[in-house]
C-alpha cells in the first residue's frame, strides 16, 4: 500500500490496517508517537479503531525527552 508519511510517498507492506498495525510495520510500536491521519489528530486510544488505507496522509512525530 502506498501512503504519504510525513510529506513523502512511502510504500508499506500489506494492505489497509489500523494505525496500531502501521506503527508495528514501521518499527514504532510501543514508542510514544503522536499521529495525524488525513488531517485529524488521533488520541492513542483511537489508534486501534482508525484504519489507514491506500493513499492516506499520515504524520507521525516521535516524542523524545531530554534535558
Amino acid at each position: 500500500m502506498t501512503i504519504t508519511l510525513n510529506g513523502e510517498s512511502r510504500e508499506v507492506e500489506g494492505g489497509a490496517c489500523p494505525v496500531t498495525e502501521l506503527l508495528e510495520r514501521l518499527g514504532l510500536a510501543g514508542q510514544p508517537v503522536l499521529v495525524e491521519l488525513n488531517g485529524q489528530a488521533l488520541l492513542r486510544g483511537e489508534f486501534a479503531s482508525q484504519e489507514v488505507t491506500e493513499g492516506a496522509e499520515v504524520e507521525g512525530i516521535r516524542m523524545v525527552a531530554g534535558g
